[in-house]
């Protein structure tokens, strides 16, 4: 079985970059409709009218309505400012290179600068009181000086050390005691409509906060237009590039996410990464300086009734008549983990380690849980034919993170 992405028309990710998402939708039955309602029971049968039940109604009371100043008072502190430099190596242009031009010129020959100096800022937030702090990845990745700043001026310098820019997280250390921290929430229960705030330095202007609600959760990846192992949290909290790294907090002051400045032409929309992901990867970080990555080394997409409609048109590609839902394998990269296992272009993933899965991310997900090295099982439909493949991930290559 061989077809390519051009004969199918579809959109198709990289583990590391997740997949494609889909809606589903619900009916209900209108009991006015039904052919099966009883006959018309006679007036002396009838039983004594009763009231309706009144519905419930929940009302929430905020006894506090300086919940966002208060929630800033006790986390502003803790926000911090991380000014980074890099130098970066001119690419001198191959006309000034050419030795024709150098002799027609002679010592008049332009002369390009060899490097360049580039400098941003980003925001972070306190983890501990001896000076471990959280941001993002691209708010720091290759500088060569970090300066961080706390919300009542002191100044220290700080040591990058890791970098992860598959989830766009990174940590920092400065040297300082009995500093200011945040109260780490949870991101697990969130739902539309609750509160967010956010704390950041936008645009150069420090210790601004913003608030709105949350609009969305478990945003995936290639929904976002990012390439990043991350299911976002999505706020209408205004997020803008100097955001990047600072706290989304909830309506108790506690870090549900880091903000992270990815869509440029976002209007209304900002995007965090779940507190839960930015703190497994930051204490991998700070304790071997970097993460490993599972990876499996296949590309792949949602099995959905239209893809299964353009296969049955190609000559020679089938699919198990019978399979509704699962994961496509529409590649298998050479010398990988998933090619040595012996997994095809064709199969269709429907398990992994028992658990079951619809939509590519959620292969990603149960593979980024796992780890280098461990045996994970996939439950796959090959041709008609159930059967279990186990395939031992390896570390994410590292010429794929650019």
């Amino acid at each position: 079985m061989g077809f390519s992405l051009k004969q199918l028309g579809i959109y198709a990710a990289f583990l590391i970059v997740g997949g494609s998402a889909g809606w589903a939708g619900g009916y209900y039955l209108n009991s006015e409709n039904r052919s099966d309602r009883p006959e018309a029971v006679p007036a002396a049968l009838e039983s004594p009218a009763q009231e309706s039940p009144q519905p419930t109604v929940r009302i929430v009371e905020r006894n506090n309505p300086n919940f966002i100043a208060d929630a800033v008072e006790q986390v502003g502190p803790a926000v911090v400012r991380i000014d980074s430099s890099r130098t970066i190596a001119s690419r001198v242009p191959d006309a000034f290179q050419n030795p024709l031009l150098r002799r027609f010129f002679g010592d008049e020959a332009p002369s390009m600068p060899q490097e360049r100096t580039e400098q941003g800022t980003g925001s972070g937030f306190i983890l501990t009181p001896d000076g471990r702090l959280m941001t993002n990845a691209h708010v720091v990745e290759g500088a060569d000086t970090v300066t961080v700043t706390l919300k009542d001026g002191r100044t220290f310098d700080g040591e990058v050390v890791g970098v992860d820019p598959v989830t766009d997280v990174a940590v920092i250390k400065i040297e300082a005691t009995e500093l200011p921290t945040v109260r780490i929430g949870s991101s697990q229960n969130l739902v539309p409509g609750q509160w967010a705030i956010a704390i950041g330095n936008p645009l150069g202007l420090d210790n601004t906060v913003t608030a709105g609600i949350i609009s969305a959760t478990e945003r995936s990846s290639s929904q976002v237009g990012v390439d990043k192992r991350v299911r976002f949290i999505q706020t209408d909290a205004a997020i803008n590039p100097g955001n990047s790294g600072g706290p989304l907090l909830n309506d108790q002051g506690e870090v549900i996410g880091v903000n992270t400045a990815i869509r440029a032409n976002a209007q209304g929309l900002g995007f965090a990464i779940p507190i839960e992901t930015a703190q497994r990867i930051a204490d991998q970080l700070f304790a071997n300086g970097e993460v490993q990555h599972p990876y499996l080394g296949i590309q792949m997409v949602d099995l959905t009734p239209e893809l299964k409609e353009r296969i049955s048109q190609e000559e020679g590609l089938a699919l198990d008549a019978n399979l509704e839902k699962g994961v496509l394998i529409i590649e298998v990269m050479q010398d990988t983990p998933a090619a040595q296992a012996g997994l095809q272009q064709g199969d269709v993933i429907l398990k992994v380690n028992d658990t079951s899965v619809e939509t590519a991310v959620d292969v990603q997900d149960q593979v980024e849980t796992s780890s280098v090295g461990e045996v994970l099982e996939l439950e796959i439909n090959r041709n008609g034919q159930v059967q279990t493949i186990q395939v031992r991930p390896s570390a994410f290559p590292a010429d794929q993170l650019g």
